[in-house]
């Protein structure tokens, strides 16, 4: 389902206050550049942009989606909206002249013509001078929308000629908010959206049956620490190392203990609204009264050490003891 201005003006709200300015004031670029990591919501901004220039019963800047024009721009079926993707590993010379030469006849439908180039870095260097002509002598009727995650490996000459509109990173809370709207739990959410900024990867994330059981392997093991660390070790040979098996697994893994700790420490400063792990609010609150916020820090670290350790491809399972040591008796790695 296509999102709304007011869905994406939570994502970026500065990027969507610009074009709305530039839509109101008729100052529309011929060439945007959109920066950002992926799932930043680029995409969605710039088929948003089209339907604002096509919609037929826009709100003043905001289309309506529902119109013709907008549902086709939503299907890519649109005459006069084209959207460029990497042939492959890259965007070549030719899918460029194209543009070009379908871009030199008459609107089908009106005057405006708008083309979207995804991963613009990916264009062959002669695909990049093929462009670079095509942007030097605008037609005034042509808007371009450039979309990138490296925008380091654009030509600068091209960069030159586009206003570039840089989408930050999403917050947890938007991507939490997100997602209790499409109906997961919160306390899902709120775990989720610590784990990627990513909208597209966070959804997948709520879906995925691995997730859910690392997540309950984690609380397994901080309640093994607190309640029977004679079978810490145990429980790491025999549930931890066979779930979390490959290093990005382990990662995960470690990231998800590592959030059980920085909410004790969201306890002791009073910062309750700031908990991931909410359904274990209660259990949370009686184990912060017990211990100081040195000894949080300390494990904390602890937990961030086994992750740099862990990218040196010491051995999971020394790793695991090792860390498991310093969780229950607050001593230094060795």
């Amino acid at each position: 389902m296509a999102k709304t201005w007011e869905q994406l003006e939570q994502y970026q709200p500065t990027v969507l206050k610009m074009i709305e300015k530039s839509l109101q004031k008729g100052r529309v670029s011929h060439a945007y550049l959109f920066e950002g990591s992926r799932g930043t919501g680029k995409k969605e901004v710039s088929l948003l942009f089209a339907k604002s220039l096509f919609c037929l019963n826009s709100n003043g800047s905001k289309p309506c989606n529902d119109c013709s024009n907008c549902r086709r721009i939503t299907s890519r079926n649109h005459p006069d909206v084209h959207i460029i993707e990497p042939d492959g590993l890259s965007i070549k010379k030719g899918q460029i002249q194209a543009l070009q030469e379908e871009f030199s006849k008459t609107g089908v439908e009106s005057n405006k013509k708008l083309y979207i180039i995804e991963h613009a870095d990916k264009m062959t260097s002669n695909a990049a001078n093929s462009l670079l002509k095509f942007l030097e002598e605008p037609n005034k009727q042509t808007v371009a929308i450039l979309l990138t995650e490296q925008q380091h490996r654009i030509l600068n000459t091209i960069l030159s000629r586009c206003q570039i509109l840089s989408f930050r990173p999403l917050t947890p809370i938007v991507i939490a908010n997100q997602l209790q709207e499409l109906g997961n739990p919160l306390p899902v959410s709120a775990l989720v959206a610590y784990m990627t900024n990513n909208i597209d990867e966070a959804i997948n994330l709520c879906k995925d049956d691995s997730f859910a059981q690392s997540r309950k392997i984690v609380l397994q093991l901080y309640e093994v620490l607190i309640n029977r660390p004679s079978h810490a070790l145990f429980f790491i040979q025999d549930k931890w190392l066979s779930h979390f098996k490959a290093k990005e697994e382990l990662i995960q893994g470690l990231d998800l203990l590592l959030l059980i700790y920085k909410d004790l420490l969201y306890i002791q400063f009073g910062n309750d609204e700031k908990i991931v792990y909410s359904d274990q609010i209660e259990q949370l609150k009686q184990q912060a009264l017990q211990t100081s916020g040195r000894r949080i820090c300390d494990q904390i670290e602890a937990i961030l050490e086994a992750k740099r350790r862990l990218n040196t491809n010491m051995n999971p399972h020394l790793l695991m003891e090792q860390l498991v040591f310093k969780l229950q008796e607050g001593l230094e790695l060795v």
